[in-house]
């Protein structure tokens, strides 16, 4: 936890201490646990946290958690009273929403503030640039609600290629023309932001008020580890042991479909993790680490286990600790790189029935 607050600092020192920063904690907090993730965020001097479920939002308040909470994506209508009683900030993006969150509301005997969402190229929710003013003007109308901010989400804001660059900047300009089209309408856009964990790294200008760093907060820069822009260091490290050793002979097979074969007369290490605890099932090539050395996986992951090959001689003892990732390196990007996709996945899909042990 230490490391999450120390990344959490250094997105401050990046970004300045005049600008709020909006820690998600959505999905369990990118798998690391929201709960405690958002306890330590109170802890570093976060301002806000940002969730994609009512429910989410829920255990957090059930928790004690009293941070300003961002509700990202839209609830569905039966969530409403429940997103209204535990003051979810929603995001607003067209007239039909507003009024029903309005109504919600005003059943509970609140005045919910509510963030007014812009789409500027994401294409997912979001009001057009050229009718944020006049949705604005709808939200102020509705005496239950409270307009306290306007927001957009940036699409390739981490990627460093020139028209993915170009594509930011389009997305920003639109973005900068809604708020002045709110303010000439003589109505205050109040916190403005619209930079992920790309925005901060690498696009100065999407800094806005308030920055919504997802990823870089757990310890990744969304280009990968050779990135050095921040020196951002991964929270999460996940362990296992050997629960069972044997020797096999030259040419037998391991594990399901045998795709994997014996070099050699070699000594198997079982592990009781397999794609039900997250890890792919997909994943080949990939070695785990013992002591201070490194062994590959041997044959196909299972559901429950998989099996490490520890080489033809061995002292590794029934009951070792194991490192699939973490600790040190690149963190989650060793089984990202490995099956095709990116750390936040990874870390994500470390299901519920794996242990969390916190730590600093």
């Amino acid at each position: 936890m230490d490391r999450l607050i120390q990344n959490i600092q250094t997105v401050r020192q990046r970004v300045g201490e005049e600008r709020l920063i909006c820690m998600p904690v959505k999905a369990d907090a990118y798998g690391h646990g929201s709960v405690q993730a958002a306890r330590a965020a109170m802890k570093a001097g976060v301002h806000y946290l940002a969730v994609a479920t009512v429910d989410e939002g829920i255990l957090l308040r059930e928790e004690g958690i009293d941070l300003p909470i961002l509700l990202l994506s839209i609830p569905q209508p039966e969530e409403l009273s429940d997103m209204a009683v535990n003051s979810l900030i929603p995001f607003v993006s067209d007239r039909e929403f507003a009024a029903e969150a309005a109504a919600a509301a005003a059943k509970a005997g609140q005045r919910l503030p509510v963030h007014l969402k812009v789409d500027t190229g994401m294409g997912r929710t979001g009001v057009s640039p050229e009718n944020a003013a006049e949705l604005a003007g709808f939200i102020v109308s509705q005496p239950s609600l409270f307009y306290t901010g306007t927001a957009t989400h940036l699409a390739v804001a981490d990627s460093r290629a020139q028209e993915n660059v170009e594509f930011t900047k389009r997305q920003l300009a639109l973005f900068r023309k809604a708020l002045l089209s709110i303010k000439q309408a003589g109505l205050d856009p109040g916190i403005a932001h619209a930079a992920n964990s790309g925005g901060v790294l690498f696009h100065e200008d999407s800094w806005f008020d308030m920055v919504r760093p997802g990823i870089a907060l757990y310890g990744y820069s969304p280009l990968g580890p050779a990135d050095t822009t921040l020196p951002l260091k991964p929270v999460m490290e996940l362990k296992s042991k050997i629960v069972f050793i044997k020797k096999i002979k030259k040419g037998e097979t391991v594990s399901y479909g045998r795709i994997w074969t014996a070099p050699e007369d070699t000594w198997i290490g079982t592990l009781p993790l397999g794609y039900a605890d997250g890890l792919p099932r997909a994943l080949e090539n990939f070695s785990v680490r013992i002591r201070d050395s490194f062994y590959p996986l041997a044959g196909r992951v299972c559901m429950d286990q998989c099996m490490v090959n520890l080489g033809g001689e061995t002292d590794i003892e029934r009951w070792e600790d194991v490192t699939i990732f973490g600790g040190s390196g690149d963190g989650a990007w060793g089984i990202a790189g490995k099956v095709g996709t990116i750390p936040y996945e990874v870390t994500c899909n470390i299901s519920r029935r794996v242990p969390r042990i916190y730590q600093g």
